[in-house]
């Protein structure tokens, strides 16, 4: 499994609560350029219309061998999914604080999967416990190595 991009921001403002793998529609400039790690997450998000999902604000540079034919960085991709798991999707994120976040883009057996949380934002006081937790947890590990 490569992993191509990852979205370390969604980690920081949200609490994952479960993650789903979705297979991508994707030109083949796009697939090139996903190969060489040309990809971006940043305020990317997944929304759900007419039982289908697409991923919208997701940046893939154009090839840079393209030709006039190169795709579009920033266009709407549809999502693979199978329909139980959309509807599913749905009703888990028309729930009041809940939404679709793409948390990273990785090749698994030559195909371009992306990986959807289902997320409920965090509040500035709890990104802050999280973050000392996390120092906590790192100084713990290290006066357990140095033992």
């Amino acid at each position: 499994m490569k992993i191509v991009a990852q979205n370390r921001k969604a980690f920081h403002d949200y609490f994952i609560e479960e993650t789903f793998e979705a297979g991508m529609i994707l030109t083949g400039t796009e697939v090139k350029s996903l190969r060489d790690g040309k990809a971006n997450l940043k305020d990317s998000y997944v929304i759900i219309k007419d039982a289908e999902a697409f991923l919208l604000n997701c940046h893939i540079s154009p090839y840079s061998h393209g030709n006039i034919a190169n795709h579009d960085p920033v266009r709407t991709r549809k999502l693979l999914l199978h329909r139980k798991e959309i509807i599913r999707l749905q009703g888990m994120a028309a729930q009041k604080g809940y939404s679709l976040v793409p948390l990273k883009i990785y090749f698994k057996e030559s195909r371009a999967k992306v990986e959807i949380g289902l997320v409920k934002g965090k509040r500035q006081y709890e990104k802050r416990e999280s973050i000392k937790k996390k120092e906590a947890d790192r100084e713990i590990a290290r006066a357990m190595k140095n033992r």
